[in-house]
């Protein structure tokens, strides 16, 4: 990542440190603002590169989940190639359906029934690079509550990466403050943390399914 651009998104950080509530909102907050981000995003992502952005849980590393060479990028970035700790974020139970194709009716009631961040492990993954998935065969999916992330995943019209902003063995970070500068510096695109929004900042829960609809909770 240019150094110029390392600098502006720590000086975003340094912004919200000072940003007082009773403030009138400034421009990256209004909506015109944040399709613009949306659109430096996806540009980004449809040449291959790979973001930091943050979603309904804590800030992630994103690519294009379609492309292996972004994927690739990811797994050199961590200095870890394990697929199971990358999962997908979808637009919609819609763009789910068409990423996996042996999964039972009822992860998708217990998907519209979930109140806060679930991410569900279903089998028949599909149309997604090859190294992001598991012998198993299954994909991590998550429809999130986040405006940003739901505007870029519209746009970008196909799933998203989204995995941990840290070196494989090192804490997870949940705010952009305590993603390392290696991280940072590593990536094609950082996003505005003014797009925060209102996440969880810990990890979702995670429900696998099997084909017959048997369930296992892996993460309450």
């Amino acid at each position: 990542m240019p150094p110029e651009r390392a600098r502006e998104a720590f000086g975003y950080v340094t912004e919200m440190k000072n940003y007082k509530s009773d403030k009138k909102a400034p421009a990256a907050q209004q909506p015109g603002a944040m399709d613009q981000e949306v659109a430096r995003a996806v540009e980004v992502l449809r040449r291959g590169g790979i973001i930091l952005y943050p979603t309904d849980t804590v800030w992630g590393l994103g690519c294009d989940a379609t492309d292996p060479e972004a994927v690739a990028k990811i797994y050199r970035l961590k200095q870890s190639e394990n697929k199971k700790s990358m999962l997908v974020l979808c637009a919609s139970a819609d763009m789910v359906v068409r990423y996996v194709d042996r999964a039972p009716g009822i992860a998708f009631e217990v998907m519209e029934l979930a109140s806060k961040p679930l991410t569900l492990i279903l089998p028949g993954a599909v149309g997604v690079a090859d190294n992001l998935v598991p012998d198993e065969g299954t994909l991590g999916v998550r429809v999130p509550d986040h405006e940003f992330c739901r505007r870029l995943l519209r746009a970008l019209g196909r799933p998203l990466v989204s995995t941990s902003a840290n070196i494989s063995g090192e804490c997870a970070p949940v705010g952009l403050p305590e993603v390392a500068r290696e991280i940072v510096d590593g990536v094609d695109f950082v996003v505005n943390p003014r797009f925060e929004g209102k996440p969880t900042r810990k990890a979702s829960s995670i429900i696998a399914f099997g084909e017959g609809g048997e369930v296992k909770i892996i993460r309450e």
